[in-house]
């Protein structure tokens, strides 16, 4: 009988600590590590746990930018009004 869970490959082999941890320490070194999710997430012949984890982390970068730059406009506007308020008493 055969199953889904039948070892075909490399591909179905999980990942070791030892690969999650060299993937780790790649991603902090600055801007290797941004490009090798680039290369991960849409590169062939990536695992694919390693190829999933890239892209659901490079979604997450997106989001953090996003929400980076709206609250940063917002802190930028309360401060406007602030010293707007102020120059107008003067």
């Amino acid at each position: 009988m055969v199953t889904g869970l039948q070892n075909q490959g490399s591909s179905n082999q999980p990942m070791s600590i030892g690969d999650w941890i060299i993937t780790f320490i790649i991603t902090y070194i600055p801007l290797v590590g941004f490009i090798m999710l680039f290369v991960w997430a849409f590169g062939d012949g990536t695992h694919p746990s390693k190829k999933t984890w890239a892209q659901a982390t490079l979604i997450l970068m997106v989001v953090g930018v996003i929400l980076a730059i709206i609250f940063f406009g917002i802190i930028a506007s309360i401060i406007d009004g602030v010293f707007s308020g102020y120059q107008q008493a003067v």
